[in-house]
């Protein structure tokens, strides 16, 4: 088998995150339930995962690190926390659902205002339109930093100069980007980071959470238990607990801690480096096949390890039930969570085919995933 479904979850790990996960659940209590040492222990395992991931991601300290599930809680969080009642939020096209629906929500349940920036054929961005739509000025701007459809990374921090500008905040969707590319959240100007742990940060699923930047208040979307402050009515809003009601998932954190481990070993630069050759190959091998159409690739400011394409017009499920069943290659087809996306592209009818990497994808696999992609298109 040769997984090209990374941008759902990393399959292969580095050995050290399952080992870390098996410790934990071995030894670990409740996180900040106890005094005793499998309590502590656990405390601590989460405190290091949070600091990893606050250098990873440039956040102020470990302390504006909140863990979720995974991204799509992290923004739900975020978005219905800095959205208020008859707000106004602005995204773009190249959202995922985990932006889209929570501020189809908010305009449903809440009567705010959602507008979002078109994508043309080539998934890039209309700036003059998100221009434009931030004129009236936004209470928020919700935008994904790389299609999970083509891979183009969006020139975010203009974006987040644009949304400034106009008195919003910036929410960034990393859920492609964190561990892909070298990622600076105050470089870039996010007011928050939302990620999470199961694709590059090669993380166990079920692992993510938010970085907020220092002055920004995201009210608790959950209340409960805490561990500390029992005795208060409502769930305490100082940073991280805010946002963690319940006991958080310190064997999945472990075993997080151990994957952004790996990514300060290896470079998040070197990663990308790869990522970008890898993609670049097989993206040059899938433009000469015949009847084979790479979707965008060209829309943003660089790539994170995607290329989508469109297999002789095709059901997407067809090539991909194909690819899998006859060359034993591993990759998505349909949607992607990326409805808007799909329209922009013209495929929205049939979906698209979809091959990610890792840093632990070979040219060797790349080749044989073209060879594969080369036989299908030709039936």
């Amino acid at each position: 088998m040769i997984y090209f479904d990374n941008a759902a979850t990393t399959r292969r790990k580095p050995p050290e995150v399952a080992e870390a996960v098996a410790a934990a659940i071995g030894s670990f209590g409740g996180v900040g339930r106890g005094v005793h040492e499998a309590s502590l222990d656990a405390g601590m395992a989460v405190y290091d995962a949070r600091d990893k991931v606050a250098r990873l991601l440039g956040a102020p300290s470990a302390a504006r690190v909140s863990f979720a599930a995974n991204a799509t809680m992290a923004l739900n969080i975020a978005l219905a926390g800095l959205l208020p009642v008859g707000g106004r939020a602005v995204t773009t096209a190249a959202s995922h659902n985990s932006v889209l629906r929570p501020l189809y929500k908010a305009r449903d349940e809440r009567g705010c205002t959602v507008d979002v920036a078109p994508v043309g054929p080539d998934g890039a961005l209309d700036f003059a339109a998100y221009e434009r739509l931030l004129e009236g000025g936004a209470d928020l701007v919700a935008a994904t930093h790389a299609s999970n459809l083509t891979g183009d990374v969006y020139d975010v921090a203009r974006m987040a100069r644009l949304a400034h500008e106009a008195g919003a905040l910036f929410v960034l969707d990393a859920a492609q980007t964190a561990g892909a590319l070298p990622l600076d959240m105050g470089a870039l100007g996010a007011d928050v980071v939302c990620f999470t742990g199961h694709k590059g940060l090669y993380g166990p699923q079920g692992t993510g959470g938010l970085a907020v930047a220092e002055g920004v208040d995201v009210p608790p979307l959950l209340e409960g238990g805490s561990g500390t402050h029992s005795f208060d009515e409502r769930h305490p809003r100082f940073m991280p607990e805010a946002l963690e009601a319940g006991t958080v998932n310190a064997h999945g954190l472990a075993g997080l801690a151990a994957g952004v481990a790996y990514l300060e070993r290896e470079g998040v630069g070197n990663v990308a480096a790869r990522l970008r050759a890898l993609t670049e190959r097989f993206e040059a091998g899938a433009l000469a096949v015949p009847g084979v159409r790479v979707l965008g690739g060209r829309g943003g400011i660089d790539r994170c390890g995607i290329v989508a394409v469109d297999v002789a017009g095709a059901d997407s499920a067809l090539a991909a039930d194909r690819l899998s069943n006859e060359f034993g290659i591993c990759t998505r087809a349909g949607a992607h969570c990326a409805p808007l996306m799909h329209r922009a592209l013209g495929t929205e009818e049939r979906g698209a085919v979809r091959f990610s990497f890792s840093s632990f994808t070979t040219e060797d696999e790349i080749d044989e995933g073209l060879e594969a992609l080369a036989a299908v298109a030709s039936k």
